[in-house]
């Protein structure tokens, strides 16, 4: 089995999977710290974590006799930009290439091929993302990485920036020895989170992350966390980027990571005002289309109410005018943070045949905002 094992190792490398390790399909004990973990609302809107929690402590509930689990890493970290204009967005690393899912799900699929090649009598299955499994605490075990208090798994010599996936099967194999933690006395991530989404060290509240609020969160977004949401419009990485560990990190040679035209500096301006064809076109096989236009542009809304910059002012006036009531909200909330005579003109007419009711307190808000601060117009950040 131990050649086996190499020979498996060899082939995940092959695959693109930089990181390999093996742990026994063994009860996994971090499975009653997330049914509470669930239970103190930590999931937010994400209401599939809440199901299938019974599965997610017994691997056997899912691959019936499953014996081992192969753990996978894949680096997607991409060179990222220092010097933003004030209306351009920040895309996390891992979407500005195409969707991870397809591509490692086909690796993957390669990969039990050729398990099954080598081994007859095997059943198990492939996961990416997608199933109730335990992926943190599994590759822990099987000595990928440490669980930081970012709740990022870490690598002490690549860093964090990776996707995990996994095979549970049935086959048998020599286990690795588990990762320990390597934080120490640090706490760079908890202290550079905007949000405060750590309640404490090790735990993540996800209602309050960026990542989460941009990409999971469907609705209207918290007033009190937009301005500290930045200029971040889908997902992100402070909490990695801070890391002392993922200067050891390497960037990704999978091509199709690499980031697509204009996904390095997103042109905020000009992506507020996409159409629905538009942005089914420049988003097709890309992460972002997960929170679909309404979701993505409701980001870029906040990005531009937080850029300070009036050149962002007619865009969202355009958009105050969308069909979609979440859009024309938060256009609404961005025009209030800019002020300025064409803001408050806009605000009022539209609230004048405004018919949808979060609409028009969002834009009560925001003029209620202009009558309070005096709100003058603001500069450029640029001069």
């Amino acid at each position: 089995m131990k050649d086996l094992k190499t020979a498996l190792n060899r082939k995940a490398q092959e695959l693109g999977f930089s990181l390999f390790g093996v742990t026994p399909a063994d009860p996994l004990d971090g499975a009653a710290f997330y049914a509470r973990w669930i239970a103190m609302g930590f999931a937010g809107e994400m209401d599939y974590l809440k199901r299938n929690i019974d599965k997610r402590g017994d691997l056997t509930k899912i691959v019936p006799g499953a014996r081992s689990v192969i753990c996978l890493g894949m680096e997607y970290l991409q060179p990222s930009p220092e010097d933003f204009s004030t209306t351009e967005g920040r895309f996390a690393s891992y979407a500005r290439g195409d969707d991870y899912h397809e591509l490692i799900k086909e690796r993957l699929f390669e990969f039990w091929d050729f398990i099954r090649s080598k081994v007859k009598d095997v059943s198990g299955r492939v996961y990416v993302d997608t199933a109730p499994v335990l992926e943190r605490e599994l590759a822990q075990r099987a000595g990928i990485g440490w669980i930081g208090k970012n709740t990022c798994i870490i690598n002490k010599h690549r860093g964090s920036y990776f996707f995990l996936s996994e095979i549970v099967s049935t086959l048998e194999l020599p286990s690795d020895e588990p990762a320990t933690d390597h934080c120490g006395n640090c706490t760079k991530c908890i202290d550079a989170c905007p949000t405060n989404a750590f309640p404490r060290p090790y735990v993540m509240d996800a209602s309050r992350c960026i990542s989460y609020l941009t990409i999971e969160h469907k609705s209207s977004i918290p007033e009190d966390l937009r301005p500290k949401m930045g200029n971040w419009i889908f997902g992100c990485d402070i909490c990695q980027d801070v890391c002392p560990w993922n200067k050891r990190a390497s960037f990704s040679q999978e091509p199709d990571y690499e980031s697509r035209e204009g996904f390095d500096k997103p042109p905020l301006i000009e992506w507020m005002q996409l159409d629905k064809e538009q942005f089914n076109q420049k988003f097709r096989g890309n992460p972002a289309k997960r929170p679909k236009r309404r979701g993505l542009l409701r980001n870029v809304a906040i990005a531009l109410g937080n850029s300070g910059d009036q050149l962002s002012i007619p865009a969202l006036i355009l958009a105050l005018r969308d069909e979609e009531p979440l859009i024309r909200s938060h256009a609404a909330w961005g025009l209030g943070q800019l002020g300025g005579d064409s803001a408050h003109k806009a605000l009022l007419e539209q609230r004048e045949h405004e018919n949808d009711i979060s609409v028009m307190e969002e834009i009560d808000s925001a003029l209620k905002n202009f009558t309070n601060m005096n709100h003058f117009p603001k500069t450029s950040l640029n001069e």
